[in-house]
């Protein structure tokens, strides 16, 4: 289908058109993909972009499914966008869509998207923003970035959302494993979720004094003015999660009152680009092609040869691809 004719489906709302260009977005060709977002970016800038992360196990997929729950009895209209591992035979996402969020699946009000990480760092596909961006442009009111849960490597989400949530549970040495990660610099909210269980008061107080002994070495700004909150949930049962759901709100309104927001679109714009502007130089050096290309060859014979180091060849290939004679 024309994607002009997706477009305009898009803007009908109508679903098909939405699951077309979400195809477009992690399976698309480079230069489909760059139509259809230069035609959809002005439409774009008004959902909330929401991220979940976590370790494996703690419950991600529930508590995304309490939050999209509780969203729409707030009436926001939620788009779910959950990362998954990739499978190794097809490359697709190995869990689909979620089992556990089907309840929502006759509310025109909640539309869910599985994407597979196909192998990307950070919790999150290449794909990622770009799918985000179609979300928004459908006219979601919120939009959740639901990550991988791969572990310490998950800290790209803060890179995309306005505002992350960091999931926690106790019994998995959570509390240790968020200052491994870096989580705790990414965090606006914590969420200890399964609260229920033994050991969720330990948790909650390792992670307070790790977050003031933080604080006391952070300079005071207007980053510095958040205190991340700590929120027990039981997402099965939906405990906690109205509450949660008005930390979310509140940090919504901290933005706003202390520009943050401005500054954090500003930086998920330099990031959007760079990634896009490093994925343009991948596929430039995967058309050029090992055994096929006469210059690498020579370049890749000479390294072999210690005739030339691999940085110097590698400059040289960089300046032939921007000389366009590669």
């Amino acid at each position: 289908m024309e994607l002009s004719a997706l477009i305009d489906g898009l803007a009908r709302g109508e679903r098909r058109a939405l699951a077309r260009l979400l195809t477009v977005a992690e399976d698309g060709a480079p230069a489909r993909l760059r139509e259809a977002i230069g035609a959809l970016y002005p439409r774009t800038g008004t959902a909330r972009i929401l991220g979940i992360t976590g370790s494996p196990g703690v419950g991600k997929s529930t508590l995304t499914n309490a939050i999209a729950g509780e969203l729409r009895r707030r009436e926001r209209t939620v788009a779910v966008l959950a990362v998954d591992p990739s499978s190794p035979f097809s490359g697709g996402a190995l869990l689909g869509d979620r089992v556990r969020m089907q309840g929502h699946h006759a509310d025109p009000g909640v539309f869910i998207r599985s994407m597979a990480s196909r192998g990307h760092l950070g919790g999150l596909s290449f794909a990622t923003p770009q799918a985000v961006l179609v979300l928004d442009a459908a006219g979601f009111d919120d939009v959740i970035i639901e990550t991988v849960g791969v572990g310490q490597s998950e800290v790209e989400v803060a890179a995309t959302a306005d505002t992350t949530v960091v999931a926690l549970a106790p019994g998995m040495g959570d509390g240790i494993q968020a200052a491994k990660a870096g989580i705790l610099e990414v965090a606006d909210i914590f969420a200890i979720n399964k609260a229920d269980q033994s050991g969720a008061g330990k948790l909650e107080s390792e992670l307070r004094g790790m977050l003031e002994m933080g604080h006391a070495l952070e300079d005071v700004g207007a980053a510095a003015s958040w205190w991340p909150p700590i929120v027990r949930t039981v997402a099965v049962r939906d405990e906690g999660v109205a509450e949660l759901v008005d930390h979310l709100d509140a940090h919504g309104r901290h933005l706003d009152a202390s520009g943050l927001r401005e500054v954090r679109r500003r930086e998920r714009a330099l990031h959007a680009v760079r990634e896009i502007a490093l994925e343009q130089v991948r596929l430039r050096f995967a058309r050029i092609g090992h055994g096929k290309d006469p210059l690498l060859d020579a370049l890749a014979a000479e390294v072999a040869a210690r005739e030339l180091d691999p940085y110097t060849a590698a400059d040289s290939l960089l300046d032939a691809i921007e000389g366009g004679t590669a």
